[in-house]
């Protein structure tokens, strides 16, 4: 079974078994996740497409891991001014383990 989720503003085709990186989410290492808004299900041959998510649906997950991507360098540069300034960024994010997608889509439809 394969669903496509929508969370942190992203969306991500997972199946069940599948470790995927997303936006921070609060919560530990080993911390139990439930994503609600499920935009499709594909069980098989049958697919189920939500107006805009589908009810009665849900996906697992366990947290895995927190930590911050590698540093990104902002630099905002105006020519002939001597206008110039260096940031940089880490961002923030979460592992998450797919461990089962919960849903009442059968082989029926």
């Amino acid at each position: 079974m394969e669903a496509i989720i929508k969370t942190g503003g992203h969306q991500y085709r997972i199946k069940s078994g599948d470790i995927i990186k997303i936006q921070k989410l609060s919560g530990k290492a080993g911390d139990k996740v439930y994503f609600k808004d499920i935009l499709m299900l594909k069980n098989g041959t049958v697919v189920k497409l939500g107006t805009p998510g589908i009810k009665n649906a849900s996906v697992e997950g366990t947290i895995t891991e927190q930590g911050k991507d590698k540093k990104i360098i902002v630099f905002f540069y105006r020519n002939k001014t001597r206008n110039r300034k260096k940031n940089g960024h880490r961002q923030p994010y979460t592992m998450v383990k797919i461990n089962k997608i919960l849903s009442e889509v059968d082989k029926n439809g």
